[in-house]
């Protein structure tokens, strides 16, 4: 019994320096990904880049507090899974409030300098979904992860079919309506993470109450 305790144990150590290597790749790709987007969404005036760049931001912050409670309680990683569902709606709200802003000023993006940069990121990104695939049954943090590189992906391809559309019908509402659709889509993703989060530390904490004194 002792031995096969000492096994997993050795079992969970093994797998949370995996979890540790593949965050910190992903976190390191996702800075580097932030910077680019977002000097690229401010000089070719894109709703859509500047929302891809902010979820960029948002991606770090978030692998940062993943690579923190990999080693704590399940209390501490819902926790973290409650803080990215909450950097997600931010997120989501703050572009919202950039799509309407462009609205009123009208200024036409550049297709070509959101085409090269959409898919620079794509291929970033699709190497972050690659790493994290295979971890993304492991816990809820790993699981909370691996949604929001999924929903790069699809954010990403939106910003390429949004450059597409900018470019023939020379118009801004292709760019808007992509950076407004990224903001739904991430809206509803963070209440799923949130929901997920809060049930799962309403748990935990209903064991701990249950297994205290008295």
């Amino acid at each position: 019994m002792e031995a096969c305790c000492e096994t997993k144990s050795m079992e969970i150590e093994k797998l949370r320096a995996n979890h540790k290597k593949v965050l910190t790749a992903v976190l390191a790709i996702n800075a580097a990904l932030f910077l680019v987007e977002a000097v690229a969404g401010l000089l070719a005036h894109s709703t859509a880049l500047l929302a891809d760049s902010a979820d960029m931001l948002g991606d770090s912050l978030v692998y940062g507090f993943s690579l923190y409670v990999l080693w704590r309680s399940a209390e501490w990683k819902a926790v973290a899974a409650i803080l990215k569902g909450g950097i997600m709606a931010l997120f989501g709200l703050g572009v919202l409030g950039e799509a309407v802003y462009k609205v009123a000023a009208g200024v036409v993006p550049s297709a070509e300098t959101m085409g090269i940069v959409g898919v620079l990121v794509l291929l970033g990104n699709g190497v972050c979904f690659w790493l994290l695939f295979r971890h993304r049954s492991d816990d809820l943090n790993m699981r909370s992860t691996w949604l929001c590189s999924r929903n790069d992906i699809i954010a990403n391809l939106a910003v390429l079919v949004a450059a597409g559309c900018v470019a023939y019908f020379r118009s801004i509402w292709p760019d808007v309506l992509v950076g407004g659709a990224i903001a739904l889509l991430f809206l509803r993703t963070a209440a799923a993470i949130l929901t997920d989060a809060i049930r799962e530390y309403t748990g935990v904490k209903t064991v701990a109450n249950a297994s205290g004194p008295g």
